[in-house]
Formats: C-alpha cells, structure tokens, sequence
C-alpha cells in the first residue's frame, strides 16, 4: 500500500511541476515578470508543490523496499 502511494505521490509531483513550468511560460507570468521581476504565485506555488510530492514520493519509493 505504501508504493502504491508513493508512487501516486510521485506522478502528481511530475505532473504538477509540468503544469507549473507550462504556467510559467504564459502570458499573464510574462506580465508578472515584467511587473514584479517574478512568475505568477500560482506558478511558483504548483513548482513548489511539485518538487515537495515529487521528493516525498521518490524517498517513500526508495525507503519502502
């Protein structure tokens, strides 16, 4: 049971920081970026999380066997 979580963690980790890398590169980042010098929160937060599931779905992988 705790593969399977683990590796679901690590799927949405994946496909959360490919959204927010797709995010990052829309328009309305490309205003932000121009405005504040950074991306969207929106962005940054779906990178942030992504990176977070995707280590904490990797190590429940690696620590389960």
């Amino acid at each position: 049971m705790k593969n399977k979580f683990s590796l679901a963690l690590l799927v949405t980790g994946i496909v959360l920081i490919f959204w927010g890398l797709k995010l990052s590169d829309s328009f309305s980042s490309d205003v932000s970026r121009v405005l504040t010098g950074s991306p969207t929160d929106k962005a940054m937060w779906l990178l942030i999380g992504g990176i977070a599931a995707a280590i904490w779905g990797g190590l429940g992988l690696f620590r389960g066997r």
